[in-house]
């Protein structure tokens, strides 16, 4: 009995480790300044969060599917410290091609705020994400 507690409790650990981030999934932005957005894939890649993106929209919500930046590398190196906020990363914005140190805060399980911030933190940048059902 003692075996069989102990190798549920390892058994139990591991599940628990190896579950996906509560951020992982599939996200659209807030519009850019053309007014189209983007669905951005986000997942774990090794210890951080990573995200690349998916699908292209226009302003009128027609898919662009000769969108030239279609699975780039969007959000890297963003490390989790727990409780949905997310810290020490970079993101692109294609809209701009500026790249910026970046934190994101998940807010319940359908909000992902996202900031970036330019060399010295004087030029920030922010918004709220949706997840896609």
């Amino acid at each position: 009995m003692k075996t069989f507690t102990l190798a549920a409790g390892f058994a139990a650990m591991a599940t628990t480790a190896f579950a996906d981030d509560p951020v992982d999934g599939l996200w659209k932005t807030a519009p850019g300044d053309t007014g189209g957005y983007l669905h951005v894939s986000i997942a774990e890649c090794g210890s951080a969060i990573c995200g690349t993106i998916d699908t292209a929209f226009d302003a009128d919500g027609n898919e662009q599917l000769e969108y030239e930046n279609l699975g780039k590398q969007i959000i890297w190196d963003m490390i989790p410290e727990g409780g949905g906020s997310y810290d020490d990363g970079k993101i692109w914005a294609p809209d701009r091609d500026k790249t910026y140190s970046s934190k994101m805060t998940l807010d319940g399980q359908n909000k992902l705020t996202v900031k970036g911030c330019a060399v010295g933190g004087l030029v920030c940048r922010g918004q709220v994400w949706t997840r896609v059902e």
